[in-house]
């Protein structure tokens, strides 16, 4: 095929010599995200993943690359959470759009496949994504064993992963909020909810942060992370549980920050101290986007409408933040109704749908 394919090296810093296939393998997975999605708005920057590269103390990362003249031309990608009992691997494989149906996506899947079975992870997992407008295409369709979502069966990640003999575990909805000028009316929305609050709830209060939690709420903020790994809708798959402690926290507010990425976080702070729940809010770099990534209300806390609450203030705090930013972006389970039904709410309207594999 007169490809080669190589584990990337990775760079002490960018703008070097040492770094250019570094940065020409985040181009190629940008534009490999654009071929999806129509824009890059989903994926790193060089200096963004760069932090994630060097600290694997908690998650290990190794990537391939597949080469064509000088040219990167594939990309494969292996992630793993680093505790004792771990069992799982996530798997990510691309193709530049022109090198496709030429068996490079499943030469790359056979080189990042045999690093995981080399760290001794039995459960295999890996994505694909379909966009909104291919997501109703005409034919066959694959649904998740929870949730009432479908995508195609022909659209080229499924069609790959199921060749492969991976199968559908789960199906993530992908939706965005636009929040251009809409300050004074989540405003309004915070105040009203908080005013309406049940008498059980009002002894909670709510309190935000940028990249750096306080030092009282660390440790609670520590353990509302770990129950993202086990309180969430898991659907058909197999999700390690992840081991977490203040430093673990620090380490993740730390690598946002080396890479230029704004942490917004709100948290509700029950009657004894701890954390109750919180919501997060990622902000690229060089980006008009917002992600959404963890919200979370423990177990005991729950029932007090403190999901939207957590939103509304944090949606808040990004409008008074970065008042430049123009979409928030969230990945929710499809069976995930109480949250789902918090994001209509807000507004939230379905941009696409994220699918994840397993294979055992």
């Amino acid at each position: 095929m007169g490809i080669d394919i190589r584990p990337l090296q990775i760079p002490a810093r960018l703008d070097s010599p040492e770094s250019a296939e570094f940065e020409a393998y985040t181009e190629l997975t940008a534009a490999i995200d654009e071929s999806v999605w129509g824009h890059r708005r989903f994926a790193y920057e060089a200096a963004e993943l760069l932090p994630e590269f060097h600290d694997d103390r908690y998650t290990g990362r190794q990537a391939f690359t597949a080469w064509n003249d000088g040219r990167c031309v594939g990309r494969a990608e292996v992630l793993w959470e680093q505790g004792a009992d771990a069992r799982t691997a996530e798997i990510s494989v691309g193709v530049a759009v022109d090198e496709r149906g030429r068996g490079l996506g499943s030469a790359l899947l056979a080189e990042a496949e045999a690093h995981a079975t080399s760290l001794g992870r039995e459960v295999l997992a890996g994505y694909s994504d379909v966009s909104l407008v291919d997501l109703d295409a005409a034919g066959p369709r694959l649904e998740a064993p929870d949730g009432t979502g479908s995508i195609p069966a022909a659209s080229p990640g499924a069609a790959f992963a199921t060749r492969h003999g991976y199968r559908l575990g789960q199906l993530e909805r992908v939706s965005g909020l636009t929040v251009t000028g809409r300050l004074e009316e989540f405003r309004r929305l915070l105040a009203e909810q908080l005013a309406a609050r049940r008498p059980d709830a009002v002894d909670y209060r709510l309190t935000g942060w940028i990249d750096h939690a306080p030092d009282a709420l660390v440790d609670s903020l520590a353990v509302a992370h770990a129950a993202m790994s086990t309180d969430v809708p898991a659907g058909g798959i197999t999700i390690d549980e992840e081991v977490w402690d203040a430093a673990r926290v620090r380490a993740g507010e730390e690598r946002a920050r080396s890479g230029g990425r704004t942490t917004l976080v709100q948290a509700a702070i029950a009657p004894d101290g701890s954390v109750a729940g919180y919501t997060e809010l990622q902000l690229p770099t060089n980006s008009e986007a917002v992600f959404q990534w963890d919200t979370i209300v423990l177990g005991t806390h729950r029932g007090h409408g403190l999901g939207m609450l957590l939103k509304l203030a944090n949606l808040v705090q990004l409008g008074e933040t970065a008042p430049e930013r123009t979409d928030v972006y969230t990945w929710n389970a499809d069976e995930n109704d109480h949250m789902l039904a918090i994001n209509i709410a807000l507004g939230f309207i379905l941009r696409g749908m994220s699918a994840e594999w397993q294979r055992a």
